[in-house]
């Protein structure tokens, strides 16, 4: 059993509806705002294949699962390596032996 939809006329309207976010009257058709939402979402979806280089398309490369995680791990390890030369670098602390500690502290009588 099939369904048949058919598309009625619109109708004018002879009731103003009011705006909700200036309550301003409004008589605009309410097909008209689905007809204008399908032509927006189509002008952007010719828009999108228009940027989109079908020449660079065809060479992408898609990665196995093991080979992303490899270069994951890889990238992360580069990052940790930036990170603690920047944070070596400056740091110019030399070891020097301990000389005697001076105890301040009055000798306690045991």
């Amino acid at each position: 059993m099939t369904a048949v939809l058919t598309e009625t006329p619109p109708q004018v309207r002879t009731s103003v509806r009011y705006s909700t976010y200036s309550m301003a009257p409004s008589f605009a058709n309410t097909i008209q705002t689905n007809d204008s939402a399908h032509a927006e979402i189509t002008d952007i979806a010719v828009g999108l294949d228009r940027m989109e280089n079908k020449a660079l398309s065809s060479q992408r490369v898609t990665l196995s699962e093991e080979k992303s995680a490899n270069l994951s791990k890889l990238a992360l390890g580069a990052k940790l390596e930036r990170a603690l030369d920047r944070r070596m670098s400056s740091q110019d602390a030399v070891m020097r032996p301990r000389g005697k500690t001076l105890n301040e502290k009055p000798a306690q009588a045991a």
